[in-house]
């Protein structure tokens, strides 16, 4: 099993873990969103507070959106009930689970598939008008084959919204910002899980293995994959969360980008 393979059957299990934990990003939207979905008042978030500028997305209605490694019950249901013809992609069977739960209970068409973002096989070139793709890329070793992948079934003209991790996150020694709200500079960028020697730690606890990778990786490598960047804003973790880092600079960045 090469290193790709093995951080997504890690990660599989981790995020469905995840769900059993109630990580924020597990929880379905309700039935009070998706009621206000259908009537045109909705949002969804690509990065921990801010929600996507509504200026950002097509008109939705009979619109082909792929969801990539967004399940959670979240953005897809969102999205299908404000008209859109919907696809959520997910590495892990109980965030899919998520998704189908609710398009049960709200009677939406929404498609699951269980895959890796970086190898869409199962999708075909030029199928969706609009990818939706939530912080996400953080969670496998090399982020390019996803934008190949993203350029590759995105039709001409197709938008691609992404939230990303600014790499700053991963300068600093996590345990001890936990601990003590202290901020030490601790590892390289890029960064990986692979190469901590608490890696074994955070499989046993549950954790996905993550990766810091540069903002040359993560903006960089859109345009290299043939994208135009179209859109850009930064984000950060609520102030209620116990995240120093927070105080001082924005972490999250998300991306509007259109295939010429």
């Amino acid at each position: 099993m090469d290193e790709h393979d093995e951080v997504l059957r890690i990660n599989r299990a981790a995020w469905d873990q995840q769900v059993e934990q109630r990580n924020r990003w597990t929880i379905p939207v309700s039935p009070e969103a998706i009621a206000d979905a259908r009537r045109g008042e909705w949002q969804i978030l690509l990065t921990p507070c801010l929600p996507v500028p509504r200026e950002w997305f097509p008109p939705l209605q009979g619109t082909d959106v792929l969801c990539l490694a967004s399940g959670g019950g979240q953005q897809g249901p969102i999205l299908a009930a404000a008209g859109a013809r919907v696809t959520v992609l997910d590495n892990a069977p109980a965030q899919l689970e998520r998704d189908r739960m609710v398009a049960e209970r709200e009677g939406l068409p929404i498609r699951t598939v269980l895959g890796d973002m970086a190898r869409l096989d199962a999708l075909e070139d030029g199928a969706f008008d609009l990818i939706v793709h939530p912080v996400a890329s953080c969670f496998v070793p090399d982020v390019a084959p996803v934008w190949a992948e993203a350029h590759r079934v995105l039709r001409p003209g197709g938008v691609l919204l992404a939230g990303l991790v600014n790499p700053l996150r991963y300068l600093f020694d996590e345990q001890l910002a936990e601990s003590t709200g202290t901020l030490k500079v601790a590892n390289p960028l890029p960064h990986s899980d692979l190469d901590d020697p608490a890696r074994q730690e955070r499989v046993d606890r549950g954790d996905p293995l993550e990766f810091g990778h540069t903002l040359e990786q993560l903006i960089g490598g859109q345009l290299a994959a043939g994208l135009v960047l179209t859109g850009l804003y930064e984000d950060r973790l609520p102030p209620g969360e116990a995240d120093p880092l927070s105080r001082f600079a924005a972490s999250f960045i998300a991306t509007r980008a259109v295939r010429p």
